[in-house]
Order: structure tokens, then C-alpha cells, then sequence
């Protein structure tokens, strides 16, 4: 038994919304169950980056539910080995700055809404920590 998270995050990588669900679960399914979680609360949002998992009836779903465009970020060519792909880094980069969390670093929780609390949790740090950094710079250049 496993689980899996399901982030949506801003162009900067910071969490919008955190899922953590049953390993289970397809990722489309989990897709709109993010989805709704937002639903019409982030009213600028028209476009979202998703990972090729993500393709087929939910690009559609997305536009009549919610009037925002899916694009799915796809390898270019079928070479193997590892390739930047435009956009995806971002959402990459998020889980590797969570992944810096001892307690998020495996599975350590009993129940999913546990571990997404968690997420929040070490992104409030990681945003004050960097508030209080620019804060610092900010007060030693007067």
C-alpha cells in the first residue's frame, strides 16, 4: 500500500493545493479531485503545465469546467536519458525542496491528511525563511 501526491503550484513552485491519496488512485482521477479542490477560487488562472499522464479527457474536462487550457509538456523526441523539459523543472524542483523535510522525505504518516498538512507546513517555512532572507538583504543595504 502507497500513496501519492499530487501538487498544483505557481510559476515560482510554491503550493497552491497538496492531494495525498491511495497509490491507487489513477492520476487523472486525482487530477480532478485537485481541481475541484480549487474549483473558481484562483480566478486568474487560465493555464496550467501538466506531465503527459494527464492527457485525454481531462484537457476537455478542464475547459468546460473551469474555462483554464491544459497543456501536457512532452518530450520532443523518443531519445532516452534525461531532458529538461520546459516548464516541468518547476514542479520537480518543488518536490525536491519538500523532499528536504525529514518528515516528508518518505511515508512517515498514518493518514493522508496528515501528510498534506505536512506539505503546508514545510512550505510556510520555506516561504518565511525566504521572506526573512530578503528582509535581512533589504535592512543591510540602508
Amino acid at each position: 500500500m502507497g500513496r501519492k501526491r499530487h501538487l498544483m503550484v505557481d510559476t515560482m513552485g510554491l503550493v497552491l493545493i497538496a492531494l495525498v491519496h491511495a497509490a491507487s488512485l489513477q492520476d487523472p482521477v486525482a487530477a480532478r479531485l485537485v481541481f475541484n479542490r480549487v474549483g473558481h477560487t484562483l480566478l486568474r488562472l487560465r493555464l496550467i503545465w501538466a506531465d503527459g499522464i494527464y492527457r485525454g479527457q481531462l484537457v476537455d474536462w478542464l475547459l468546460q469546467s473551469f474555462g483554464w487550457e491544459l497543456t501536457i509538456v512532452m518530450p520532443k523526441d523518443k531519445s532516452t536519458g534525461f531532458q529538461v523539459l520546459p516548464r516541468r523543472w518547476v514542479i520537480e524542483r518543488t518536490f525536491a525542496w519538500l523532499g528536504r523535510f525529514r518528515r516528508l522525505s518518505k511515508d512517515y504518516e498514518q493518514y493522508p491528511a496528515s501528510a498534506e498538512a505536512f506539505i503546508y507546513i514545510a512550505m510556510i517555512r520555506l516561504m518565511l525563511h525566504r521572506l526573512a532572507r530578503q528582509l535581512t538583504q533589504a535592512s543591510s543595504t540602508c
